[in-house]
């Protein structure tokens, strides 16, 4: 973790040294919340992964960098809907001056937000940005625990249930009716989505996963079954609450089916040693894999029928002992906790509970907003 401490220090060094005093002398009196905010925009620098075209046609565009930095901002105080942002910014003059316009006459109309967000859904700077932050900030760190979940995302519109009846429809054709005949040879088994991921690349995995939106049911901690229609968030998080990557589907898609290909992808970015996952994960693949990647899997019993370890596992005292685990595993298994409260600082204090956009590209758009700034917050955090 000090090399992780190392790579942020001088990024906030120069923040607090410099850019603060400098900020201050140039638009006036800051509060905290400004700095707090200028902090990651700084940090994060999304303008640099906007393409800016040195020939137009016609009208020239409004500027996609002071655009993308006012989604932070919208991101970062929370705003539901881009017209509360716009009110801020015209009452705001400090962090109008942030964002790059200096007269409330140069911020676009809510319109060309719009159309600029659609572009971004295109490209999706802050997945590409998440992506160079983690590497810069982990390059050289070793991280003890990466706790995989994932949450549930309300979106309003309807859901494609055509979509997964149609496939269970297509499996019960394919499966002959009554018993088989004398001298029949029994049709090989296929393959689950799961199984088939060992043999697949990162990218054919990401695309074989649902991303329609549709409807969805899960037990939550009390145990009561809960459903809503839109998307399901899958994402890593590390010891200190940093996201490290995340991956969208459809509502309906099992926790199970997104493991293999999340931990490809923090494989990708950082060094681990456990990872832990519920009862959920409960998959010898899942498993097999992540002992490939060289990481020791700590991952709870899905009872799976079995009524007495269930009974065994609902019982608090009883539910380590019935798994046989090691002092160690139950300590570190505990610190999963963690990626809950990572999710519910994405719903709650960065915009995962003001969905207004529609289609799987837009809403991991704006998911991954705020990804970005919790990663970004929760970086600042470990040095401060």
């Amino acid at each position: 973790m000090s090399n992780l401490g190392n790579n942020i220090a001088q990024y906030w060094e120069t923040i607090q040294r410099s850019l603060f005093p400098f900020l201050e002398e140039l638009l006036g009196p800051l509060t905290e919340k400004h700095k707090q905010l200028i902090a990651i925009l700084e940090l994060v620098r999304i303008e640099e992964f906007i393409n800016i075209s040195s020939i137009c046609m016609g009208r020239p565009p409004a500027d996609r960098r002071a655009i993308v930095r006012a989604f932070i901002v919208k991101c970062f105080y929370n705003m539901p809907t881009t017209r509360a942002l716009l009110d801020r910014l015209e009452s705001d003059s400090n962090l109008r001056r942030i964002c790059g316009w200096e007269a409330r006459r140069n911020i676009p109309s809510e319109a060309t937000f719009s159309r600029a967000f659609a572009e971004f859904a295109k490209t999706d700077p802050p997945k590409r940005e998440h992506e160079v932050l983690i590497k810069s900030a982990y390059k050289d760190a070793i991280v003890g625990h990466v706790s995989r979940d994932s949450t549930a995302i309300e979106a309003r519109e309807k859901p494609n249930v055509r979509v997964a009846v149609t496939e269970k429809m297509n499996i019960k054709q394919q499966q002959p009716k009554g018993r088989p005949k004398k001298g029949d040879v029994k049709p090989a088994k296929e393959k689950t989505r799961i199984q088939k991921q060992l043999d697949m690349k990162l990218q054919e995995m990401i695309q074989n996963l649902p991303k329609d939106c549709d409807r969805g049911s899960k037990k939550n901690s009390k145990g009561y079954t809960e459903s809503w229609t839109g998307y399901k968030f899958h994402i890593d998080t590390e010891d200190n609450g940093v996201p490290l990557s995340a991956i969208l589907t459809s509502a309906s898609v099992h926790d199970s089916q997104v493991a293999i290909p999340l931990a490809t992808i923090t494989a990708e970015r950082v060094q681990n040693l456990y990872d832990l996952m519920d009862a959920a994960y409960d998959v010898s693949e899942i498993k097999e894999f992540s002992k490939k990647l060289n990481h020791v899997p700590i991952i709870d019993v899905n009872p799976r029928g079995d009524f007495a370890l269930k009974a065994a596992l609902a019982d608090g005292q009883k539910a380590r002992k019935a798994l046989n685990w090691k002092p160690a595993e139950v300590v570190r298994y505990n610190g999963r906790t963690v990626a809950e409260r990572s999710n519910a600082r994405v719903k709650d204090e960065f915009g995962g509970r003001t969905l207004r956009v529609k289609g799987h590209a837009k809403v991991f758009c704006h998911l991954m907003i705020g990804i970005l700034v919790l990663a970004a917050d929760q970086l600042i955090r470990i040095i401060i």
